[in-house]
């Protein structure tokens, strides 16, 4: 199964409605977060809260790479197809559902969609657009999620403040309706009628597995304590499904997860660096604004908007790398530098107090997304371009996951490192007989009496120290692991790798390739 080269203004087309598509995937996961106060005060249910956010993480986690098999093994059209319809019903139940237990259904289901969204998306650019000029199309990419992360809390508040926070569901619709036509109109894909042996044990097993790591990861410290026998459970659940995962993955004729991928260097190191930038970066970046309309006394949308700088960064060299390296076709250096960057961003971060001025702050900032723009879409392309064709869609999917699964552990690890420190911090700073609050809420902070309020800041300040300290720590890991990543020359054609070029991958990975 292969797809055929496609024509420039179709190629034009097609990229169009796959921009549509990335901006369905990374618009929702910022956008909801807005209206979520919003929303519960109309359904109620505020101690199901977090599954609105768990339900839909847990579902696309667990489907992302079924979706990159089945693209391998069906085709990447009707695969992408179903993803978006999918989505788009679950997005228009959670515009009319009337309860939280049924929002949540419909997240889940909505999320059941998003987890093809994305990495179908990319394994179609890798169809139909030649390694060497990847770079600028996958940049492009890189520059939406940036958008999109700012956009996304302003239209939410839009939504919520001028219409409703159904909105934020039905604007999904027209967008995805687009996208459903040029797919359908122009894109065209050569399929040959091969018989295929679908691995259900290996995706159930591989389903539990990530179920278990997402659960653990997203209700430790929150609605379960760590050492709770709950977690206790997920964790050890876990383990077992993760070994049963590679047992059976040894005897599939077609794994869902083929581990001879792990056997090629290149996907292997991007693997890893992948997951180190979720942990590190997108664990501690979530707890910026905190830092903003806490400590700083920012409102949620001048907050919002104080992360421009971030956006705008990665935004530039997302673009910049990706056309700089499909003029030189080398992929190399930028993950090097990215990484580098990146880390000296988050050691600018870790300095951030009471004090911090907006332009020091905004510098931080500007460096932690210089960073990220030469990283996160750069490593795609390298596993794209190391792989055969046959296996594309789960290399994809496998790189996307590592990266989803560490920012999903990253915010856990965050998180109670923050508790921990706030916990003995307030309880040194605050006045006698002063309760502390039971919740970190801007709105709580804010209330509180002058004397208690200066102490809570102070507090929450020096709690989200350690938060960048450690964040700094894990990202210069990841800068010494791309020394690691070899770099195979970017090939000029969409057609599968022949049997030279897959010697050559090996030549480079100093082991036999995949």
């Amino acid at each position: 199964m292969s797809s055929p080269e496609q024509p420039a203004p179709r190629v034009r087309l097609i990229f169009g409605a796959l921009i549509l598509v990335v901006l369905l995937a990374s618009l929702d996961q910022t956008i909801v977060a807005t209206a979520l106060p919003t929303i519960v005060g109309d359904l109620g249910g505020l101690s199901h809260l977090s599954w609105v956010v768990t339900a839909y993480l847990l579902a696309s986690t667990i489907t992302g790479p079924l979706y990159g098999k089945f693209g391998d093994l069906y085709g990447r059209k009707g695969t992408l197809q179903v993803a978006i319809v999918i989505f788009l019903i679950g997005s228009a139940l959670c515009g009319i559902a009337q309860n939280m237990p049924e929002l949540i259904s419909f997240r889940a289901l909505q999320g059941l969609g998003a987890g093809g969204l994305l990495t179908t998306t990319i394994a179609v650019v890798g169809d139909i657009i030649p390694p060497r000029d990847r770079g600028k199309y996958q940049g492009i990419f890189g520059a939406v999620f940036g958008v999109s992360t700012i956009i996304g809390p302003l239209l939410g508040g839009f939504f919520v403040d001028n219409l409703s926070w159904r909105w934020i569901f039905y604007v999904n619709l027209p967008i995805g309706a687009v996208c459903l036509l040029v797919i359908a109109a122009v894109f065209h894909t050569r399929m040959e009628r091969v018989e295929h042996a679908i691995d259900y044990l290996g995706a159930a097993l591989l389903a539990g597995t990530l179920t278990c790591i997402v659960l653990f990861t997203s209700l430790g410290g929150t609605t379960f304590k760590w050492r709770s026998p709950e977690i206790a459970v997920l964790i050890a659940l876990s383990v077992v499904f993760l070994a049963l995962f590679i047992f059976a993955e040894k005897r599939a004729s077609e794994p869902i997860l083929p581990l001879e991928l792990f056997q090629n260097r290149i996907f292997s190191v991007c693997a890893g660096i992948g997951f180190i930038i979720g942990l590190a970066l997108f664990g501690s970046v979530t707890y910026l604004p905190l830092f903003l309309q806490i400590v700083k006394g920012r409102s949620p949308t001048s907050s919002g908007l104080q992360l421009t700088p971030m956006m705008a960064g990665l935004l530039v060299t997302s673009i910049v790398s990706g056309r700089l390296i499909s003029r030189f076709g080398r992929y190399k250096p930028f993950p090097v530098v990215g990484t580098a960057v990146a880390t000296v961003g988050m050691v600018l971060l870790s300095r951030l107090d009471l004090h911090s001025n907006t332009t020091y702050t905004s510098l931080a900032m500007v460096v932690l997304g210089l960073g990220l723009g030469m990283v996160m879409q750069v490593l795609v392309l390298a596993v794209q371009n190391a792989v055969d064709y046959r296996n594309m869609g789960v290399a994809t999917a496998g790189s996307l996951l590592f990266r989803q699964v560490g920012g999903s552990i990253g915010i856990a690890v965050f998180g109670a490192i923050f508790s921990n420190r706030l916990r003995g911090e307030v309880a040194s700073r605050l006045p006698p007989g002063v309760q502390p609050p039971k919740t970190v809420s801007p709105a709580v902070i804010r209330a509180l009496p002058p004397a208690a309020h200066e102490a809570y800041v102070h507090a929450v300040a020096a709690a989200l120290h350690p938060v960048f300290v450690v964040a700094s720590v894990i990202a210069a890991v990841s800068f010494l692991l791309t020394w690691l990543l070899r770099e195979v020359p970017l090939r000029s054609s969409t057609r599968p790798l022949s049997g030279d070029d897959l010697e050559g991958v090996a030549a480079a990975d100093g082991i036999q390739s995949v």
